[in-house]
């Protein structure tokens, strides 16, 4: 164990996809877990898979966020962990031609309840801040953004615009948490195929969805992302991944995609 005590973390998005897959691989790893989300139905089903505590709300209501943070703040032995998956993009239309509606429920769902979520979460993970194995106090925001967030892609304004968004309040967040042993961690994936990101993106046209993954060799699982966030909150208290980029192999940046087997050059072939 790399703490002297069972943790608790806050898992948001935890109905599926990212969020949860993070859910199951913490409660793997001896996590105590609460998972939320808007879906109550699956939250209940994952808890029973899980044993994690099951809260139901949505981030974009005031009401529901204060819910469940007092929640979480009445259970023993606090909260030491935020992570923060809930997101998502609609639309993959031209800047011109996107609809501001779709623009303004990406802002409010990526940008406006973490916001919400961070200033309710905070005072809560400070009283629960616990040792590691080596008496180091500290607690931890992990937040989901994306490769969006830095590497624009046409058709891409309104979640670009978005996550950029959400990856400047982390940083920001993190300057103005130096002195306390908070660490913040922005989570950046590129391509990851999961059930519901594309289809809800391309407002549920699954033929759409798919082209976004076809012919890519492995690209990336919500098991993956899971990984690596609980390894980054895993390490040591003092070390910190300010941010993490992964991605498939099989994608250098979004526009550079290879779809078609990976293999290795033959020598003397051409690029």
């Amino acid at each position: 164990m790399t703490h002297s005590a069972p943790r608790r973390a806050l898992v948001t998005g935890a109905s599926s996809g990212i969020g949860a897959a993070t859910a199951r691989e913490l409660a793997k790893r001896g996590w105590n877990v609460v998972g939320t989300a808007r879906r109550a139905d699956r939250l209940e089903r994952l808890a029973a898979e899980t044993g994690m505590t099951a809260v139901a709300a949505d981030l974009t209501s005031d009401d529901d966020v204060t819910r469940l943070v007092e929640r979480v703040a009445a259970l023993d032995g606090g909260l030491q962990a935020l992570v923060h998956v809930a997101g998502g993009a609609i639309g993959a239309e031209s800047v011109e031609q996107g609809l501001l509606d779709d623009w303004r429920v990406m802002y409010e769902t990526n940008v406006l309840a973490t916001k919400r979520l961070l200033e309710q979460v905070l005072p809560v993970l400070r009283a629960g801040a616990t040792a590691d194995a080596a008496g180091f106090v500290h607690a931890d925001v992990a937040a989901v953004t994306s490769t969006a967030a830095t590497v624009r892609y046409q058709g891409g304004g309104g979640y670009n615009a978005a996550k950029a968004g959400e990856a400047a309040l982390l940083e920001v967040m993190r300057l103005e948490l130096v002195g306390e042993p908070i660490r913040v961690i922005d989570i950046a994936p590129g391509l990851v195929h999961t059930d519901e990101f594309a289809r809800v993106r391309y407002r549920g046209d699954d033929a759409a969805a798919e082209e976004v993954y076809r012919g890519v060799d492995h690209p990336l699982t919500a098991g993956d992302v899971a990984v690596t966030i609980a390894v980054a909150l895993e390490l040591p208290g003092h070390v910190v991944l300010n941010r993490v980029e992964l991605r498939p192999v099989a994608q250098a940046a979004q526009h550079v995609l290879h779809r078609g087997p990976l293999a290795v050059r033959v020598e003397g072939e051409r690029s």
